[in-house]
């Protein structure tokens, strides 16, 4: 059992929460771009999470959760003090950033909370990070204090322009990338982009004629976490690999996002069912 040591939501619309679990081996190991998979109860679905922070000292996990379906909105019931089943991990490879002097990291949504513990960790090492975070509106926006702290220049946008700058990701991407080009400054080394697959679709299409290396965090629908269940399978570069051991990061220019997207809708309906799934193994209730 994991305990959940605190918790708060991060935005308006109270539709991310931040939780941290007490997890002295996940935190011993853990590092930016892994994940973890939790489950509620004996009968709940194993959901994946990347982890947004750590404390090896506390022996503490930080993980931010929307509440998009049934079991992440029952976990943002959970109170501080309150245990869940299950927290394994750290899953994943962690993210690349040996080498790196000027990087440019993109969120979108909740994605922000995935790409912010990356960015801290480049910022800490002297990285030169340019932060772009995108959002649907100023009542979702969450992190505006720690993004400032983990990033040379930030840049927030909302697509109705009710926070921050009215635009898309993709169009302060290209500025940005030309801003380097026309001031003389060195350009990006690497691009790193979390959000929506349609998102990281275009961004990859804005890098690709600059020669820009940009990687991007893809999150599958995956069982196990381990590579054996083949849910969380992607084309990269013509190959078949799977996000939950050999990623989550993966080279945008190689990655067949039409595939990735026509997968990701082919459970949609499942994901948004209401009525609770009786597990054909077990006979249980899974929550999903």
């Amino acid at each position: 059992m994991y305990k959940v040591v605190s918790k708060r939501f991060l935005n308006e619309a109270r539709s991310i929460c931040l939780f941290e679990i007490e997890a002295p081996l996940v935190a011993r190991h853990a590092q930016a771009g892994q994940f973890v998979i939790f489950r509620l109860d004996e009968q709940g679905e194993r959901v994946p999470v990347s982890v947004a922070g750590y404390d090896r000292e506390k022996g503490t996990v930080t993980v931010m959760v929307q509440a998009a379906g049934r079991t992440t909105r029952m976990l943002h019931t959970v109170a501080e003090g309150d245990y869940i089943l299950d927290f394994v991990g750290p899953l994943g490879r962690a993210t690349e950033m040996d080498g790196l002097k000027k990087v440019c990291v993109v969120g979108g949504g909740v994605g922000c909370a995935i790409a912010y513990p990356i960015a801290k960790e480049m910022h800490a090492r002297g990285i030169d990070v340019t932060f772009i975070g995108g959002f649907r509106s100023a009542d979702i926006v969450i992190l505006k204090e720690e993004l400032k702290e983990a990033s040379d220049r930030l840049i927030i946008c909302t697509d109705d322009g009710s926070y921050g700058e009215k635009g898309f990701t993709t169009v302060f991407l290209k500025q940005e990338i030309e801003r380097n080009i026309n001031e003389g400054l060195p350009q990006f080394d690497r691009v790193i982009a979390i959000g929506p697959d349609i998102m990281m679709k275009f961004l990859a299409e804005v890098t690709r004629p600059y020669g820009i290396r940009t990687i991007i965090s893809l999150d599958p629908i995956m069982v196990d976490g381990t590579g054996m269940c083949g849910g969380c399978r992607v084309i990269v570069g013509g190959e078949t690999k799977f996000a939950c051991v050999d990623g989550p990061d993966f080279d945008a220019h190689q990655v067949d996002f039409d595939l990735l997207i026509k997968r990701a809708a082919f459970y949609k309906d499942e994901q948004d069912a209401a009525a609770q799934h009786i597990c054909q193994i077990t006979g249980g209730t899974r929550h999903g």
